[in-house]
């Protein structure tokens, strides 16, 4: 197992090409359930990739996995995955939830304590059906060699996710199912494992992933497609930086985490520690980006991290000024206002008062300029 700058992953084996009969299709779900004071109602697609359900606590996501996992007969439902019915409700087709083929990684690792790492991974092997990845291939994905011969009581909570990671690839999974997977876990434990989910998303396995969170810094990095979801039911869903855009999306995001993501590519590291990012609109300066030179990586750019000037300023500390264009302004309930920006082809999010936006005479169409402080992106903001 090697690994590059910033512990990104790089992994010297080829997955078994096999494997890639296992590939699930689009997945469709529709879904009606009421519980007493909750009624659960939605409709969704996922395709291959992370799409992940955000909300707040009793949204509803978790029951949204228990569903697709089989653990739940909903009143109403539909679910097909490649095509395939696995829940009809209309036409009282439920299958079983081991017949299913879904990976299921919760927030605990429920490892068997007195199994050993291998025989924990051998174990994901016994209800597989057909061709599954290689184990050499799962261990090396998720750096495990050294771990085999231990038992789970002497893991680190981050060691023991990717072990559960592992066993629920070699169950032979057409999806994986992934519930608050590393909400137990402290920040450094979470930076550590968050490679491995980046490498098995952009891998050739090709499995739709659900990804439930409460922690958009997670969503911000890994997820290709979000679902907002409130009270049983979706407010916002679609291409992940178009949601996370959204101003409409702001109050359940919450105005500190609301913003922007976008693609940048590495372009140059400078002795200073600053690294040089290229984006569609300009250069960013940000601290030492752990990425090698031509790496395309994935910012975060907050909301309330975004300044905007009608000039283009001089003689200010932040390094990072972009030319945009105004496209829309949403003002809140309260003393704050949204402003979506162009910039080049990427869309900024900016959040300043609603009496800035009447004392700069800001209003759609206009041209102004967006800065942006270098130090202001949280590392874990940053992925590969």
């Amino acid at each position: 197992m090697r690994r590059g700058a910033g512990g990104s992953v790089r992994v010297g084996k080829t997955v078994d090409p096999r494997c890639r009969a296992h590939r699930g299709g689009t997945v469709k779900l529709a879904l009606t359930h009421r519980f007493e004071g909750f009624t659960l109602d939605l409709a969704l697609e996922a395709g291959p990739g992370v799409t992940a359900l955000f909300g707040r606590s009793g949204a509803g996501k978790s029951t949204v996995v228990k569903a697709v996992a089989g653990l739940l007969r909903p009143d109403r439902g539909l679910l097909q995955i490649g095509g395939e019915t696995l829940m009809d409700t209309a036409a009282g087709l439920h299958v079983p939830p081991h017949k299913r083929r879904f990976g299921t990684v919760f927030q605990d690792a429920r490892l068997f304590p007195h199994l050993t790492v291998a025989q924990n991974l051998d174990f994901g092997t016994r209800y597989a059906r057909g061709p599954v990845v290689a184990r050499d291939d799962v261990v090396d994905l998720l750096g495990i060699a050294e771990l085999m011969a231990r038992l789970p009581h002497h893991l680190s909570g981050g060691e023991r996710q990717r072990v559960a990671l592992g066993r629920a690839l070699l169950s032979g999974p057409r999806m994986l199912l992934m519930d608050e997977p590393l909400a137990s876990l402290d920040a450094p434990r979470r930076a550590e494992i968050l490679p491995y989910l980046e490498r098995l998303r952009d891998g050739p396995l090709g499995l739709p992933i659900l990804y439930v969170s409460h922690a958009i810094e997670e969503i911000a990095r890994l997820a290709d497609r979000l679902v907002l979801m409130e009270a049983g039911r979706i407010t916002a869903q679609g291409a992940l930086r178009d949601v996370l855009a959204d101003p409409a999306a702001v109050p359940l995001l919450g105005v500190r985490e609301a913003g922007a993501v976008l693609t940048a590519t590495v372009q140059a590291h400078d002795a200073d520690g600053l690294s040089m990012l290229r984006i569609d609109a300009g250069t960013l300066t940000l601290p030492g980006v752990a990425a090698p030179v031509g790496a395309r990586v994935r910012l975060r750019i907050k909301a309330q991290d975004v300044m905007l000037a009608r000039h283009r300023p001089e003689g200010i500390s932040a390094l990072n000024v972009l030319p945009v264009t105004i496209t829309g302004i949403r003002r809140g309930d309260g003393p704050g206002a949204a402003v979506v920006l162009a910039a080049g082809n990427d869309t900024l999010l900016a959040r300043v008062t609603g009496r800035a936006v009447t004392e700069m005479g800001l209003a759609k169409g206009q041209s102004c300029f967006a800065i942006l402080k270098s130090t202001a992106m949280d590392p874990v903001s940053i992925g590969h």
